[in-house]
């Protein structure tokens, strides 16, 4: 959604007919679905796994993307253990 934008990101973002550039990072599509207890489930199908829930959708928005970040940083750490001596890690930000 990109309604959920942070203020202050860079992106292309429709307004109305036009485009124009805001700042963000990465973005994700999210589902959310209320589940038979009545807590809001959401899950990010870009990456397998990541999902969260909330008492109601704009804490279930937060949760995920703690939930995000936290896939992102654990896949990051997987791959930085298959390096070999001769490559140099390089950390950067998207």
């Amino acid at each position: 959604m990109l309604d959920l934008l942070e203020p202050g990101s860079f992106c292309y973002r429709l307004k109305g007919w036009d485009m124009m550039l805001v700042r963000c990072s990465m973005i994700f599509h999210v589902a959310l679905e209320t589940a038979e207890d009545g807590w809001i489930v959401a899950e990010c199908p870009a990456l397998p796994g990541c999902v969260s829930q909330g008492r109601d959708e704009k804490e279930a928005l937060e949760n995920i993307k703690e939930a995000i970040t936290a896939w992102l940083w654990a896949e990051d750490q997987k791959a930085l253990s298959t390096l070999s001596p001769k490559q140099t890690p390089i950390v950067v930000a998207v």
